[in-house]
């Protein structure tokens, strides 16, 4: 009987990815009409970054701070040059918190609002109306929610990257746990541009991942309000362990 189980396990997880994958299928179908896409684009992008600035932009500063003091606790060591505590911050915030972290928490605000939003026009019967129609729902729908989270939100990543710094500027000019000139040297210290290619493709990658698994739970969801409730919880648990491994497969082609 268990492996009966597993096996009907292992047969719905390939099922959903091959109906996932369909999905997108029919999502990146060409729009009918660009301008009503750009349209939507436009209001995508002020629903699902625009709206998003501020989460992120007091977390990274608070990040910041606390990565100051954290690395500054553990470099007591007179020999070690100060500098270092900047250069390690700086570190820190490119190459994981403000594209891997960051993502994690837009997979809680992003994706339940996709899910919710697309869910609740399912359980509504309005896609269905569409597809009557002949409009290609999903297209319609996902499409500019998934390019626009893809396309900017590296600007989320930069942004993130820029106050977290300001941050760890705040924490060591008010406290004074290290000399400012030297969090400052720190900070400018051997510095690889890859990095930040780096981190917004994997911001990028990371949100897209977020908008489409996020669609695809809305779009196929049942059971009433309770089954948009599901959708969307379902959609920031997947999303969430995704990234996760992601972030190891990404990082292990692209730094190694």
């Amino acid at each position: 009987m268990p492996d009966i189980k597993h096996f009907k396990m292992i047969k719905r997880l390939f099922e959903s990815i091959g109906k996932y994958f369909l999905f997108l299928g029919m999502v990146f179908r060409k729009p009918e009409k660009c301008r009503i896409f750009w349209r939507q684009f436009i209001n995508e992008a002020d629903k699902l970054i625009l709206s998003s600035i501020i989460l992120v932009g007091v977390i990274s500063l608070f990040i910041g701070g606390v990565l100051v003091i954290q690395t500054a606790s553990n470099l007591e060591n007179p020999i070690i040059d100060k500098m270092y505590i900047g250069y390690m911050v700086r570190e820190s915030l490119i190459l994981e918190f403000c594209s891997t972290m960051v993502a994690l928490i837009l997979a809680g605000k992003m994706g339940s609002n996709i899910s919710s939003e697309i869910g609740s026009m399912r359980i509504t019967e309005q896609i269905d109306a569409m597809d009557m129609m002949g409009v290609n729902s999903a297209g319609f729908l996902v499409l500019p929610k998934v390019t626009a989270a893809t396309i900017l939100s590296p600007l989320l990543m930069l942004l993130s990257l820029a106050l977290g710094l300001v941050g760890g500027y705040i924490v060591v000019e008010t406290t004074q746990i290290i000399p400012t000139a030297s969090y400052i040297t720190g900070i400018k210290a051997f510095y690889k541009g890859f990095y930040i290619f780096y981190s917004c493709f994997k911001m990028s990658l990371f949100c897209f991942m977020i908008s489409s698994i996020a669609a695809f739970n809305g779009y196929y969801s049942k059971g009433g309000s309770l089954g948009v409730g599901r959708s969307s919880t379902q959609a920031i648990v997947t999303t969430s362990i995704l990234i996760l491994l992601a972030d190891l497969i990404v990082t292990q082609l692209m730094l190694y």
